[in-house]
């Protein structure tokens, strides 16, 4: 980057650089303390010995002092113009009362629509929800739009519910609060964007997401989420035009339902970008927070109640099928324990019309996952299903008195079964489902180690894998050296300040923090220190995504 903070074309006069006096997280050498980048390519790792004769005046080198390099993370479900609307718009996930809510929806100073996100009535001591009124007035008869921490339901206003279309909303049925196709008219309503306002918060967004390590985010875009146009601007983020602002890569996939192989063509065809797949988030149900999953028994706090299938078996069973036989990526967003079933007996009966072979080389992917037994871990692994999780949601809903226990009692402890899907051979990947939770990668790693389920809790290795190697290998990446810091490998990484370095894992009866050399494990950061990791520097194949001021003092 220049002294204008335009990036430098790596193809022009790109150099040699020298990291050394660190920690290289590398397979090729667990005490590897320097790494050599040649353009877009680790050329080299190996010891401080060794850079001290390698090194030469022409090379660019940076002194770590210390500092960990590591490859970069990949953030397996990501909305990126959900996630810059919520970075910029009203922070609600501090409120405690309808009050609150109103009062921080009064002090906007937004001159359109009063955009939030956050809320999260189980964590109120009262969880009575404002009125359409009370938010109308609140605003001052600007439009509401105000997402739960879910992002599966919403507080609107009076004015944003006739924008929608959605006069028939009354206080007896539901009041302010919207889900399901209610929820996506209003969300659609308050996302009349245009096309350099989406950019701005895309590109938020993913400098968010640079800033903290990322070189990758999968955009799990949906027509009920927002609109081709969504879909298209994020995917142009990967352009090679010169001059153009280095970003983490948009990985995107489309959410739509295909009935057949002809139909799934169709859908492809007219879409504004190639995508990885008809995946993501196709809904087969909804949240716990919003009781839309579909459950095989009531909710705990609302007897009678289970939620939604939002798709029959019969319809998941023919996506599947089509892109099975077409060769791409299905899969669908699936919480609830009989949304999971569901999902199951889709890939059974579109194994009967294809072949189960054709179902396990698609390489379909199922997305948050949160209630799953033995016997559904088997059938996931029977076909190569990769899970895509989501760490931080434990961390935030696990545990007692919590959203989860709330809303399933006794069922919450089974929530999230990060080392069940290890032990049985499910492929995992980890992403945020920003907005939902922080683009905080480290957080998320701790998540994996302090599970509130000791019996599903992972050593931080394994979730570091998770939310790098196996990120590249769920979008079924061309190049399998992807996510590693090894000769010939992309040199796609991130350099991180740490106060400390250790092995870490998860097994109690084991010693859980070593930094024994014998082990030959490359160290990652300490997690129990109370902070997470400061990023100092994001390179993608080579192209510098984010810097700190500190990393240039190492110059």
């Amino acid at each position: 980057m220049n002294d204008s903070g335009v990036p430098k074309d790596p193809k022009e006069g790109a150099r040699v650089v020298m990291y050394r006096n660190g920690s290289v997280y590398t397979t090729a050498d667990p005490f590897a303390t320097a790494m050599l980048v040649d353009g877009g390519t680790v050329a080299w790792v190996g010891s401080e010995q060794a850079a001290s004769s390698i090194a030469d005046s022409s090379m660019d080198v940076i002194d770590l002092k210390g500092a960990l390099l590591a490859p970069g993370f990949v953030d397996s479900h990501i909305h990126l113009t959900e996630t810059g609307v919520a970075l910029g718009g009203l922070q609600l996930g501090g409120v405690r009362s309808a009050d609150e809510l109103l009062d921080a929806v009064a002090a906007s100073h937004s001159m359109g629509t009063v955009l939030g996100h956050g809320w999260d009535e189980t964590a109120w001591s009262d969880q009575t929800l404002p009125t359409l009124e009370e938010l109308e007035r609140a605003a001052g008869g600007r439009k509401v739009y105000l997402a739960r921490v879910d992002s599966h339901s919403a507080l609107i206003s009076r004015s944003l519910a006739e924008a929608a279309g959605l006069e028939d909303l009354s206080e007896e049925a539901g009041g302010a609060r919207v889900v399901r196709d209610t929820h996506t008219a209003a969300r659609l309503a308050a996302r009349q964007l245009s096309d350099e306002e989406i950019r701005g918060y895309q590109l938020r967004a993913l400098s968010e997401a640079a800033s903290n390590g990322y070189v990758a985010l999968a955009e799990m875009a949906a027509p009920h989420i927002g609109t081709e146009r969504d879909l298209s601007i994020a995917s142009s983020w990967n352009g090679s035009d010169a001059g153009r602002r280095a970003t983490p890569q948009v990985l995107p996939y489309w959410g739509a339902l295909a009935s057949s192989p002809d139909h799934a063509h169709a859908i492809l065809d007219e879409l504004p970008t190639p995508v990885l797949g008809l995946a993501g988030d196709l809904n087969i149900d909804g949240s716990i927070g919003s009781r839309t999953a579909a459950l095989t028994s009531d909710y705990d706090d609302a007897p009678g109640e289970r939620g939604s299938l939002y798709l029959s078996v019969e319809q998941a069973a023919a996506h599947l099928a089509a892109c099975s036989l077409l060769g791409i990526q299905a899969g669908f967003h699936v919480i609830g324990d009989a949304g999971l079933e569901a999902a199951l007996d889709a890939l059974d009966a579109a194994a009967r019309e294809v072949g189960e072979q054709r179902v396990r080389a698609a390489g379909h992917r199922f997305e948050h996952v949160e209630m799953v037994g033995g016997a559904s871990l088997r059938r996931l692994a029977k076909y190569s299903i990769t899970v895509s999780v989501q760490p931080v949601f434990d961390a935030l809903w696990g545990g007692t008195g919590r959203l989860y226990e709330q809303r399933l009692g006794e069922r919450s402890r089974a929530m999230n079964p990060f080392a069940s899907f290890y032990a049985e051979g499910v492929p995992v990947c980890f992403g945020s489902d920003s907005p939902v939770t922080p683009l905080r990668p480290w957080s998320s790693v701790r998540a994996c180690l302090e599970h509130r389920n000791p019996e599903q809790r992972i050593s931080a290795r394994a979730a570091f894998i998770g939310h790098t190697r196996a990120g590249w290998r769920a979008v079924r990446h061309s190049n399998p050296l992807m996510g590693q810091l090894v000769p010939g490998a992309p040199a796609s990484f991130a350099v991180w300040d740490v106060e400390e370095l250790m092995v870490q894992v998860a097994d109690g009866r084991v010693q859980s923090w070593s930094t024994d050399p014998r082990a030959r494990t490359p160290l990652l950061p300490a997690l129990d220190t109370g902070g997470d990791p400061k990023c100092l520097q994001t390179v993608h194949e080579g192209e510098e995504l984010f810097a700190s001021p500190a990393l240039r003092s190492r110059w």
